[in-house]
């Protein structure tokens, strides 16, 4: 019996990792003898993929039963290629399982010809059906699962939660080592305890189970030592064993100081030796806002303490930790004018960025069952948007959908957590308003709204620097553009060089061999050469200034730099003129001796800082055009 597992990820990604069938699979290898004749194989395929494709991978597998886990993003795909194996394979048995199944079976079972759906966790159930088909036992006690039955469909119970102190790793098993360069997801525990009517993390249990810190070592030293580079953690609540959390956080400072992390926490349980903790590894942090009324989110069994929130948060920004904030539009009471009161407390609290979403009215959950008393409009199909509401009208809905573009693009893609808030204020705009202006200057640009993700960064930046020339003016405050524009320029600088693979220096021996006058020499590609109107040196030292304060403050002399990647930091040098025009001029054509001459700058000083700049990798060598330093008599 060959059972061939297909996934089917919304977008190739670091994150598109088939764990769910890993642990499936995972789970049968440990329940049959390696002698049985039970075989298990597995495919990953992406969403929008030409189902003829798709089609001819899972033929090729010549399984007998082919299953697929269903998400909101894939159900109807999964559908479709349903139909069509049922079409092309009549006896082939087909098999469902994830978030869908377990939220919606009934209407899954009625649009698409399945023979099983398993409702909850596979791992306990998927192994014994397979045992019960096998050996042609009976299937009616089996939790959890739907069947056909004479023409109807017919169900058992759900199994009780499993208990994760047993179940087979996948990644021990070696299963996924192909995903681990790439990125990986890292399952440390299952459910949710908290009772958020939109949400169907918990599966109405309500419970937490926590995967044993035994494995999670021992998980963590088999990603290191195959190479893993980033992790994102699945444990919608890392932090609410705080103990635990402080014991894997020191795991990973200890064991993975090179890799990048991904966690998802609750503002309620951060304390300063978590914040501290987190700021001591590579990582980034998601917490879900989803809106700042207190009667807002009480309506879906939320509780929240902006003032608590904001003291909470204020720890991840004094010690320097990368988070960012999910927020929701159209819940129950929700309205534009108080989005855009919670975009504003959300932006006022410094977030690296923001997630935002319209409501999901998501199968299976407490506002599904409600959504009708509440008269919300939704689509009845995935994604399950909302449409319309009492207190959001569907023309308002539209305006939250381009405010979330905008702050997207100019704040998150943008890259504007470190200059936003100032410039906001000294605008006199709220983040809102100065985010809708935005939106409509784009749209007057380019003649529609853009999607984020089609923009180069390069383009927001252009984008963000043209946009502010306009509006200072506009606003009558055009003496603080300057400094804004270096704060922007700078940041712009600043990211791209995070986000380029380091220079290689060249070793002391090699540099030494080098004549950096007579060599052809040219600019390194992950240094930026700037100009600014302010001393930025003077500038940065201010932090997050006030324009308005800063602006009497400094003098506008105007900056030559060079920020390159140093010691694994964006070191920032600010240099004469001549040297500066020295650095453009290289472009791997000529030697520098010469130009340092037309600058006026002596052989010897020009020799030296060549050398350093040869040395920090600011400049390089043009390939094969190495001229070797003149021997001393």
């Amino acid at each position: 019996m060959h059972l061939h597992l297909v996934t089917l990820h919304v977008k190739r990604s670091p994150q598109s990792v088939p764990l769910a069938a890993a642990f499936l699979q995972a789970s049968i290898a440990a329940h049959f003898q390696p002698s049985s004749p039970i075989r298990v194989s597995t495919a990953d395929c992406i969403c929008g993929t030409a189902v003829e494709t798709v089609l001819e991978r899972i033929v090729e597998a010549k399984a007998d039963i082919v299953g697929f886990s269903l998400y909101v993003w894939n159900r109807a795909e999964v559908s479709l290629y349903t139909q069509q194996l049922r079409v092309l394979f009549p006896r082939m048995i087909l098999l469902g399982g994830g978030a869908e199944a377990t939220a919606d079976p009934a209407g899954i079972m009625a649009e698409a010809p399945f023979d099983f759906l398993i409702a909850g966790e596979g791992e306990g159930t998927l192994p014994e059906l397979l045992h019960r088909l096998q050996h042609g036992l009976a299937l009616d006690d089996l939790p959890g699962l739907f069947r056909r039955q004479d023409g109807r469909v017919v169900h058992t119970p759900p199994p009780p939660p499993l208990s994760l102190d047993h179940l087979p790793s996948p990644w021990l098993a070696g299963q996924l080592d192909a995903y681990i360069p790439d990125g990986v997801l890292w399952q440390l525990a299952r459910g949710c305890s908290f009772a958020c009517e939109f949400c169907f993390d918990g599966m109405g249990t309500r419970t937490v189970r926590r995967f044993p810190l035994e494995q999670v070592a021992a998980e963590l030293d088999y990603l290191v030592r195959h190479g893993v580079r980033q992790v994102f953690v699945l444990d919608s609540t890392f932090n609410q064993d705080l103990k635990r959390a402080k014991l894997i956080l020191q795991m990973i400072r200890k064991q993975a100081l090179g890799v990048h992390f991904h966690f998802e926490i609750r503002y309620e349980f951060l304390d300063p030796e978590l914040a501290q903790l987190f700021a001591s590894i590579s990582c980034s942090l998601q917490i879900g806002l989803q809106s700042a009324s207190p009667q807002i989110l009480g309506m879906v069994g939320r509780s929240f303490d902006p003032k608590e929130f904001s003291r909470k948060i204020a720890l991840l920004n004094h010690a320097g930790v990368t988070f960012g904030f999910d927020l929701i539009y159209g819940l129950p009471g929700d309205s534009l004018p108080e989005f855009c009161k919670s975009l504003d407390f959300a932006l006022g609290q410094y977030p690296n960025q923001l997630d935002i979403f319209p409501l999901a009215i998501l199968p299976g959950t407490p506002l599904a069952g409600k959504s009708g008393e509440l008269q919300l409009q939704y689509l009845p199909h995935p994604p399950y948007t909302i449409l319309a509401t009492p207190t959001f009208s569907a023309r308002d809905l539209g305006g939250a959908r381009r405010l979330a573009q905008a702050c997207d693009i100019f704040y998150s893609r943008g890259k504007a957590v470190a200059w936003f808030n100032s410039i906001a204020a000294g605008l006199k705009l709220s983040p809102s308003v100065l985010l809708l202006a935005f939106a409509d200057w784009v749209l007057a640009e380019i003649g529609h709204d853009p999607k984020p993700e089609e923009q180069a960064d390069e383009t927001i930046w252009s984008w963000q620097r043209r946009f502010l020339s306009e509006i200072f003016p506009r606003q009558n405050v055009a003496k603080l553009l300057p400094m804004a524009l270096d704060l922007v320029d700078y940041n712009y600088y600043h990211a791209a060089i995070v986000q380029s693979p380091p220079p290689r220096s060249p070793k002391a021996r090699e540099l030494a061999k080098i004549d950096a006058l007579r060599t052809p020499l040219r600019r390194s590609d992950s240094a930026r050469f700037a100009t600014f109107h302010y001393d930025i040196e003077e500038l940065l030292q201010l932090g997050a200034p006030q324009l308005t304060a800063a602006v009497p403050m400094l003098k506008a002399v105007g900056s030559f730099a060079v920020l390159y990647s140093g010691d694994g930091a964006v070191c920032t040098e600010v240099l004469p003129q001549m040297y500066f025009q020295l650095l453009m001029e290289l472009n791997g054509n000529r030697p520098a001796e010469k130009l340092a001459a037309t600058l006026g700058i002596s052989s010897n000083e020009a020799r030296k800082f060549l050398k350093i700049a040869l040395q920090e990798g600011i400049v390089a060598a043009a390939p094969g055009r190495e001229i070797p330093a003149l021997k001393k008599n």
